[in-house]
C-alpha cells in the first residue's frame, strides 16, 4: 500500500480518536461515515489489531489504539506540515489567520488590506474565536499567524508583531447600574481580565451577560445594565465616547501576532514591521 493512502488512514484514525465518534469524525474530514468505518477496518486489517471498542457514546480507543495514537498523531502532523511546505515553496501561497473578535473589529480589515496590496496573488484564509480556541488552531497547524490578546506564554510560539489596545472599563455617566459584568464571550481575555480586576477589589458577586455584538454592548452599559472592559477605539467607532465613563486600568493588554517556531510564515519579516 502506498504511503499517502497510509498517511490518509492515520488522518482518520486520530480524526477519531480525537472525536470519540464515527460519524463526528466524518463530519470534520468530510468523508461518509461508511468511508471512515471502511479506513478504519482497513487500517485494522493492516496492522492486526483492533483499534476501537464500540461504546453507547461512541468510541474508544483499545490497548493498541492508545499506543498508536502519539505515533499516529506525530506522523500527521508532520505529512500536513511538508504539504504546507511544499505549497509555499517559493512564496506565500496562502496565509492562514486567526483573530479574536476584538481584533477583527479593530484591525483585521487593515490588514487585509495591506496584505491584499503588498501579496494581490496570496489567498487568505480566516478564523475568528476567543484565544483558547485559537490557539489550539494554531498549535495543531490549523492557522499560520494569529492576533492573540495578551501573552501567548507558550515555548512553541514566537511572536512576530504587537499592538497597543488602549483598553478602558466602561460604565453608565450619573446612573446607578447593575452589579454586572458586560463581555463579549466567555473565553475572552478582556472579559477574564476585568472579572480578575473586579474580585481583586472584592467584589465576588458581580453577575455576567454574553453579547456578541459590541455596539449592543456599549448600548446596554449605557443603559445601566453593567460595565464592561472595551478598546477605545470600539468605543470610538459607535460614538460612545462621551456617552459613558472610561476608566484606565492597570496592566494594560496588548495584541501580539504569532506564529509556530518550527512553522515561520515566509512574510515573516513583513508581518514583523507592518504597522495596524
Amino acid at each position: 500500500m502506498d504511503s499517502n493512502m497510509e498517511s490518509t488512514l492515520l488522518k482518520v484514525f486520530v480524526s477519531v480518536a480525537n472525536k470519540k465518534s464515527i460519524s463526528l469524525a466524518a463530519l470534520e474530514l468530510n468523508f461518509t461515515q461508511s468511508n471512515v468505518t471502511l479506513r478504519i477496518k482497513q487500517l485494522e486489517k493492516n496492522l492486526g489489531y483492533l483499534l476501537f471498542h464500540r461504546v453507547p457514546s461512541g468510541v474508544i480507543l483499545t490497548k493498541e489504539g492508545e499506543k498508536l495514537y502519539p505515533l499516529a498523531s506525530e506522523i500527521v502532523k508532520k505529512v500536513e506540515i511538508a504539504e504546507l511546505k511544499m505549497k509555499n515553496l517559493t512564496h506565500q501561497e496562502t496565509l492562514r489567520i486567526g483573530s479574536g473578535q476584538a481584533n477583527v473589529a479593530l484591525r483585521l480589515l487593515s490588514f487585509i488590506d495591506k496584505l491584499n496590496k503588498k501579496y494581490p496573488n496570496m489567498q487568505l484564509e480566516f478564523y475568528a474565536n476567543a484565544n483558547p480556541q485559537i490557539l489550539e488552531k494554531l498549535l495543531d497547524y490549523k492557522l499560520d499567524i494569529a492576533f492573540i490578546t495578551g501573552e501567548p506564554n507558550h515555548k512553541d510560539l514566537i511572536v512576530l508583531n504587537k499592538f497597543y489596545d488602549d483598553l478602558y472599563m466602561v460604565e453608565p455617566k450619573n446612573l446607578e447600574y447593575n452589579n454586572t459584568l458586560i463581555a463579549y464571550k466567555q473565553d475572552s481575555t478582556h472579559y477574564k481580565f476585568l472579572a480578575s480586576h473586579e474580585k481583586e477589589r472584592g467584589n465576588l458577586d458581580f453577575k455576567t451577560i454574553f453579547i456578541e455584538n459590541y455596539e449592543v454592548m456599549l448600548g446596554c452599559v449605557k443603559a445601566g445594565m453593567g460595565k464592561a472592559y472595551v478598546s477605545k477605539m470600539i468605543i470610538d467607532k459607535y460614538f460612545y465616547t462621551n456617552e459613558l465613563k472610561l476608566t484606565k486600568l492597570p496592566n494594560e493588554l496588548e495584541t501580539h501576532l504569532v506564529c509556530r517556531k518550527d512553522y515561520i510564515p515566509m512574510i515573516a519579516t513583513y508581518l514583523k514591521k507592518i504597522k495596524l
